[in-house]
């Protein structure tokens, strides 16, 4: 880039290119700068086990991208990123042969739970009525406002509902095993105690998401999104420069405004003496949670589950009951390793063939773990999943694997291999990553942090990185309204 750019971003994930974006779309010249050698972040696809074999190494499935406000007006398929959603969302497999599925409707969940039919129907069917206004608003809102008029009652009751714990809301609207397991292997993508406060509204936010625009997998994988995010930048005249770590802000003297994709300790780290001993003190508080353990499988045939339903679905929890899930869950928030862990699964061929050569399949799986393990926990989810899919390890023709160490060496923001950039606990989410008004804004001037460790916390949405261009673009450059994000040319 010619002279000086009007913004740097430092980080190429999901975030750091969503901010780029917004600032692009305000006229600015942008510069991303990325440590990798590839754009992406958690958007990372690669061939890790066998030539030909496409394995998203983080985010792989996408009910936030699929709904997020920031990838609306983006509009994914005018930037030839296509979603394909499975016949069964997620599956929750149980001994004998049972489980529970999540459809994309409501009523055939609901009309497959059995007794339980009625009060699916109760929990979800509000929510799912709202489901636009209560995403725009915990997306969108940073919780810094009021709901709007519209909507009010359901945001609301969505958060009444959420503030208890997963186990407390099953009990309350469920009688069966089925019902509750389902709810709480969607409570437990949250990576925490499944006894805490705020599980509830993971639970509730995910299984709503299903039945709204569904949990979708992108074409030819996670990847194919982040390198449309850099086409559109690059359009716009934004650079992306990868291969470079930045260990010191003042590398960017003279440029009006820095945005940061990072975990907050990291932004530390740069800013040296420019940040307080009181923000010092702060960070130094904010928690990471527990980390992952993940394994990346290239196989000889589908995963030979036992229940035919769960062959169909693209994500599977593999725990049993709510009890097992919640005993698996427990462990590693305790920092306690268990070898019947809560085992989170995508099986991406079962609707995306391209990901793997003519009758191969990819398949992968991870477990959460104490912060920061390097113990193998590979015996573990292969047994798990066997319970559940006899026969499973004679299909596995090559296997991948990366401990929580090993997770934060492919990513810094994956602190002790937390995938979330920092737990996402009820005082967390409310005070992300210190307790101020404007969590983007640091000490430092004219520098935000823009990544999951700013509300709304972790996914692929864009909003932390949106929200934090549209405080740079209001602080640094005068524009209050940020303008829309520029369309896609014309092929």
């Amino acid at each position: 880039m010619n002279g000086t750019p009007d913004a740097v971003v430092v980080g190429a994930g999901p975030n750091g290119l969503a901010g780029a974006l917004r600032l692009a779309a305000a006229g600015l010249s942008v510069q991303v700068v990325e440590r990798g050698e590839r754009a992406g972040g958690g958007l990372r696809t690669e061939e890790v086990t066998l030539p030909g074999y496409q394995h998203d190494i983080c985010a792989s499935v996408h009910p936030m991208a699929a709904t997020a406000p920031f990838f609306h007006e983006f509009d994914l398929a005018s930037r030839g990123v296509r979603l394909l959603q499975p016949e069964i969302n997620f599956a929750h497999p149980l001994d004998g042969g049972r489980a529970a599925v999540s459809h994309h409707s409501l009523e055939q969940t609901a009309a497959g739970l059995g007794r339980d039919e009625r009060g699916y129907r109760r929990l979800f069917g509000p929510l799912l009525r709202q489901a636009d206004e209560i995403t725009d608003f915990f997306l969108t809102s940073a919780f810094r406002r009021l709901p709007p008029v519209k909507g009010f009652a359901g945001i609301a009751g969505f958060g009444l509902q959420g503030l208890p714990s997963v186990g407390w809301l099953a009990r309350r609207h469920f009688d069966d095993d089925a019902a509750r397991a389902l709810i709480a292997g969607a409570a437990a993508h949250g990576m925490l105690d499944l006894s805490r406060p705020l599980t509830a509204a993971l639970g509730m936010f995910l299984g709503m998401m299903s039945h709204h625009n569904g949990w979708p997998l992108i074409e030819g994988g996670s990847q194919r999104l982040a390198d449309a995010m850099v086409t559109a930048l690059e359009q716009q005249g934004g650079e992306v420069v990868t291969g470079h770590e930045v260990t010191d802000l003042r590398e960017f003297d003279g440029v009006p405004a820095v945005l940061l994709d990072t975990s907050p300790s990291a932004f530390v780290a740069m800013a040296g003496n420019q940040v307080s001993p009181g923000y010092r003190r702060w960070v130094e508080r904010y928690k990471h949670g527990p980390g992952v353990f993940k394994v990346d499988w290239a196989l000889s045939e589908p995963v030979p589950w036992a229940n035919a339903d769960v062959r169909r679905a693209g994500t599977v929890h593999v725990a049993g009951t709510m009890e097992e899930t919640i005993a698996g869950e427990a462990a590693p928030a305790a920092g306690r390793i268990t070898d019947q862990p809560y085992v989170l699964a995508v099986q991406p061929t079962v609707v995306d063939p391209s990901r793997a050569p003519e009758g191969g399949h990819v398949f992968w799986a991870y477990v959460h773990v104490p912060h920061g393990s390097t113990v193998d926990m590979t015996e573990a989810i292969e047994a798990q999943v066997e319970r559940f899919a006899p026969g499973f390890r004679d299909t596995i023709l090559a296997r991948h694997t990366m401990h929580a160490g090993e997770m934060e060496r492919w990513n810094p923001n994956d602190v002790g291999g937390d995938i979330s950039n920092g737990e996402a606990s009820l005082r967390q989410m409310l005070a992300r990553p210190v307790p101020r008004w404007n969590t983007y804004k640091t000490p430092v001037r004219g520098t935000y942090l823009a990544s999951s460790a700013t509300p709304p916390g972790p996914a692929v949405h864009g909003h932390c990185g949106d929200n934090a261009a549209r405080v740079a673009l209001r602080e640094v450059f005068g524009i209050r309204d940020a303008p829309p994000l520029r369309p896609a040319p014309p092929t």
